[in-house]
């Protein structure tokens, strides 16, 4: 799964982000938990949400490294709490990402099958006689 949003691309499955076509540094754990974001925009990914996800057996740092993975994330995307354009901080709850995401991988597989709709459709219905041409 790749996911765009802005001038980033994640791709889920290399575990690398991505701005412009050039690879940023991120750690393993912030990673995830930015492809947690990711895929709910606009919603809150809660803070219970992410510590049985990404640190189920932690229960003395979790506070400290749930806050230095998000303060990771936000240097590697330029971003900043106080101004969020990406990762907005829900009060005792948990966290929201702002920006549309796009799921590049969806979007490619959709253009492939209409693509291939239309030309099913355009060669299923041509008579014996005619060539593509003709179309």
């Amino acid at each position: 799964m790749r996911l765009r949003f802005g001038v980033f691309n994640a791709d889920v499955q290399a575990g690398e982000l991505t701005k412009q076509g050039k690879r940023i540094r991120l750690q393993e754990q912030p990673f995830q938990l930015l492809v947690m974001l990711l895929q709910k925009p606009g919603e809150v990914v809660t803070r219970e949400e992410l510590r049985s996800k990404l640190w189920p057996q932690t229960i003395v740092n979790f506070d400290h490294g749930l806050n230095k993975a998000i303060s990771k994330i936000r240097e590697a995307l330029g971003d900043s709490s106080e101004n969020p354009r990406f990762v907005e901080t829900v009060a005792r709850r948990g966290y929201r990402f702002l920006a549309d995401v796009i799921d590049v991988d969806e979007i490619l597989l959709s253009a492939i099958m209409n693509w291939a709709k239309r030309w099913c459709k355009s060669t299923c219905m041509m008579k014996p006689s005619q060539s593509f041409r003709d179309l």
